[in-house]
């Protein structure tokens, strides 16, 4: 049974209170600063490599250790948000994962590099649960699509902004100084303490937790068959869902490159076309879980992403690469905010920050795998095989989630 909030304030049709602004806003610039960070790395590693003198498998394993980091940060913030409170809780993590990232001014070493990744990740990690039942918990459940969707695209702007600081950062003052960027966040946790408040909804669960005794554990993800295999299962999707980001983001250039003959030189061009495409699947995404249902919305792009993984087998110029990679993009990344909704609306309030945690950061740690088994089918199969790969993650995913009756249940269009 679908598990809801009733408490929501409301204002007139179509208009949010204070309150869902500054939570929508919050959410967002944390999705923003969070996926900068992960970026930042990405255009910094060849420096890292070339400044320390290190192996691919030592600058493999920063990326590997902020996403343990991340695992271990949702894991602890999780809990800490469902029994504490949200907004100390999100203020928190942001205030871990600034410091972190700014802290990479100053590593000159790579134990350093190591020591400050795995902090970062243990705030990113903990950033997205608590973030995601704020927004649970501040809107109805006929806007939840809509509005993750918004916070996940705050994501998008922030590899962007990335891009550009990086453009500009790098050539002039070294690698090191991009991450000086990352004390920014600190700003946002006043805003976020100042203007943000716990749920009606969230309080009354505490309530109940201190009248019975029952602290949020993980044993209840896990406390009977039915939210087993509902939580094994959500798992299964979100590793689906990074494997595919992961595969999109780090080789899909390589091999048009490698494969097809074409120059990527505009590379930078093909990840903007591939963001505006994500952003744009985003958008859509969100409109249609909550007027068609997470069923029938996931259905349509899980089943959209297996396909059209093989339009890259026809990417002949470099105009058609890019509208190529807009589509991929559109389909395969624009449901991720649908994960944090759906999870937000299957679990209670008293567990539901680390629900989406655990389960988010299960994904990333062992989706983010996805490039090194697409590096090796690339090394030793053809593109078509590779792509094969790919296309059947996602029908995996789709046949895991038609099994999944907590889908079956979250009907669209209830008001709370």
């Amino acid at each position: 049974m679908e598990q809801v909030h009733r408490t929501v304030e409301t204002t007139a049709k179509g208009s949010f209170t204070k309150q869902q602004k500054w939570v929508t806003a919050s959410t967002a610039a944390g999705f923003t600063l969070e996926n900068m960070d992960i970026m930042f790395l990405s255009f910094s590693l060849a420096s890292i490599i070339a400044e320390l003198g290190i192996s691919s498998g030592q600058a493999g394993l920063i990326g590997s250790l902020t996403n343990i980091g991340m695992l271990v940060g949702g894991a602890l913030f999780g809990i800490i948000g469902d029994r504490y409170g949200r907004v100390r809780t999100f203020s928190y993590t942001i205030f871990i994962f600034a410091l972190a990232t700014g802290s990479m001014f100053f590593a000159h070493s790579l134990p350093m590099i190591y020591l400050m990744r795995f902090l970062a990740g243990i705030g990113a990690g903990g950033e997205y649960g608590v973030g995601i039942a704020l927004l649970a918990e501040n809107f109805r459940s006929d806007q939840i699509g809509r509005m993750s969707s918004i916070a996940a695209i705050g994501g998008q702007v922030g590899a962007i902004f990335a891009a550009i600081m990086a453009a500009l950062i790098i050539p002039h003052f070294g690698w090191n100084a991009l991450f000086l960027l990352g004390i920014i966040p600190v700003i946002l946790t006043y805003f976020i303490r100042r203007h943000v408040t716990e749920t009606p909804d969230f309080i009354a669960a505490q309530k109940q937790e201190k009248a019975t005794h029952n602290k949020p554990s993980f044993k209840q993800l896990f406390d009977t068959p039915h939210k087993a295999v509902q939580t094994l299962g959500l798992m299964v999707m979100t590793i689906v869902q990074i494997a595919g980001y992961f595969g999109l983001m780090n080789w899909l250039p390589v091999i048009v490159q490698k494969q097809q003959g074409l120059s990527v030189s505009g590379s930078s061009l093909w990840m903007v076309s591939t963001i505006l495409g994500m952003s744009l699947g985003m958008v859509v995404f969100g409109q249609l879980m909550d007027k068609l249902g997470p069923r029938v919305s996931f259905a349509i792009f899980l089943l959209g992403s297996a396909s059209v993984m093989f339009a890259i087998l026809f990417a002949k110029t470099n105009a058609s690469m890019l509208l190529i990679g807009a589509i991929i993009g559109f389909f395969s990344n624009g449901m991720f905010g649908g994960y944090g909704a759906v999870i937000s609306r299957l679990y209670p309030t008293e567990i539901r920050s680390t629900a989406n945690n655990l389960i988010m950061n299960v994904g990333r740690a062992i989706g983010g795998f996805s490039s090194v088994a697409i590096g090796l089918l690339m090394d030793h199969f053809n593109l078509a095989v590779t792509m094969s790969f790919l296309s059947a993650l996602y029908i995996i995913s789709f046949l895991v989630m038609i099994s999944l009756p907590g889908f079956r249940q979250l009907t669209p269009n209830q008001n709370n």
